[in-house]
Parts: C-alpha cells; structure tokens; sequence
C-alpha cells in the first residue's frame, strides 16, 4: 500500500504536501520511546506516534520509513514539519487514536514487521 492509499483509509490530513505520498508502505509500527524505534525502525515503515518534535524527523529518517503519523489529531510543531518537508518525509495526521489506526492498518494488509 501507498502513502497515497493510507491517507483516506485513517481519515488523515497530509501535513507535508511537497513530499510524495508514493512511498511504499512494508509495515506499521507504534512506539513512543525514541531509542526503541531507533532499534527496531525498518525502511518503508508507517510510525505511529505522539510525539512531535525534531527528533522524531531524525529517527524516521534514519530508518528510511515511509511516513509519521499523528494519531487524534495531534499537531507536530512547525520547525519539525519544515524538517520532515525538506528531508522528504511524509508526516500525516489523522484523528483516530493510534489502536485504531494501527487496527485500520493491519485489516488493510499491512504487516506488524517486515
């Protein structure tokens, strides 16, 4: 599934519009604690998180995931949506709590790991 096909699916706004939402999406992920995605983050991953700040672009693109995606309409400050624009990463926010938009995930196919 796309970036593109994902959107709709969890209802979600697209808050990085420069970016392409043509990324393959392999797997699904939620975690908060920064270290342990940075050791269990996968390339073309959809991150579901909380969190909001810069170091969330930093992580997500060290593991080459797909997007970040802000459950109940969480809003991510604008210094880090400038990052994520200009590192080519999708961030979306959607405003289902993150059980749901991992459950809407895992009926779409999309696998808990690679």
């Amino acid at each position: 599934m796309k970036v593109s096909e994902l959107i709709p699916l969890i209802q979600a706004e697209y808050m990085t519009p420069s970016v392409s939402t043509d990324k393959e999406i392999t797997c699904g992920y939620t975690c908060d604690l920064l270290s342990w995605v940075m050791a269990h983050g996968d390339e073309g991953m959809a991150w579901v998180t909380v969190q909001t700040h810069m170091n969330v672009v930093a992580v997500a693109m060290l593991s080459e995931m797909a997007c970040v995606i802000l459950p109940e309409n969480i809003d991510m400050d604008q210094d880090s949506l400038e990052k994520a624009e200009e590192e080519g990463l999708c961030v979306l926010k959607s405003p289902l709590s993150a059980y749901a938009i991992c459950g809407k995930m895992a009926a779409a196919g999309i696998p808990a790991e690679n």
